[in-house]
């Protein structure tokens, strides 16, 4: 993708863990207090960031598949209610906005409306967004809990394209795994990979796959972006004269 491409994007979709903030540190936190407080052993850093990107309920029945169990649904359920209090107490206490995002979202706050288009559940989403400074930038926070499917399927993305009043063709998700990019195809959204998140050689198949514009760092999306609304500018003033 081009700044010429980026001509045609109205709006930007951020996914959230592993594309604006590394969270998996505290990802870890949650669901090793969850599986603590039921008397289950805790998981290292590395194995719980390979398991991002579906969702906390996802995360905690591959715990559980980890610890030989298939885990009731009482079980699950309490491990969930634990997470989900273990990530409001401390949303990012241990990660970080990844660097070069807080620029990115201030440069592009001026000239695209953004939203967060996230498998997390929106309140946590919510409290890690406030706790990175990022919250008042958004136009909108789209979890799992907001439509009948979360990514890979296109509700999420279709969801945040009416609230915008864009059409999908014109809303670009910019993202770090699979189910970005499955969405933003499934969608009809135009995809960016990031190279700084946890999604891996998957990702990078899905990239090809999907034909997704991949990234380097947030300052190449904000060079790319302000150059490509230079171009429509100029696009516009000739058609005007």
């Amino acid at each position: 993708m081009t700044k010429e491409d980026l001509c045609g994007i109205d709006a930007i979709a951020f996914d959230l863990d592993g594309t604006l903030v590394d969270s998996a540190p505290d990802i870890r936190q949650a669901l090793n207090c969850a599986l603590a407080e039921a008397g289950l052993a805790c998981f290292e850093l590395d194995t719980v960031r390979a398991w991002i990107g579906d969702g906390p309920d996802a995360l905690i029945l591959q715990a559980l598949r980890e610890h030989g169990l298939g885990g009731s649904e009482a079980l699950r359920g309490r491990l969930r209610s634990a997470f989900d209090a273990a990530t409001l107490a401390a949303p990012l206490q241990f990660g970080s906005v990844f660097e070069g995002i807080a620029e990115l979202v201030a440069g592009l706050r001026r000239t695209l409306p953004m939203v967060v288009v996230t498998n997390k559940p929106t309140p946590l989403a919510r409290a890690v967004l406030d706790a990175a400074g990022l919250l008042p930038a958004m136009a909108g926070v789209y979890g799992a809990d907001t439509a009948a499917q979360r990514k890979p399927a296109p509700f999420l993305l279709h969801a945040a394209a009416r609230q915008l009043g864009v059409e999908p063709a014109r809303l670009l998700m910019v993202g770090d795994g699979p189910a970005d990019l499955l969405a933003a195809q499934a969608a009809g959204c135009p995809a960016a990979l990031v190279a700084w998140g946890y999604g891996g050689h998957a990702a990078a198949n899905a990239a090809e796959a999907a034909l997704a514009w991949r990234v380097s760092t947030p300052q190449q999306l904000l060079l790319t972006a302000r150059e490509s609304r230079a171009v429509r500018r100029d696009e516009e003033t000739t058609r005007i004269f």
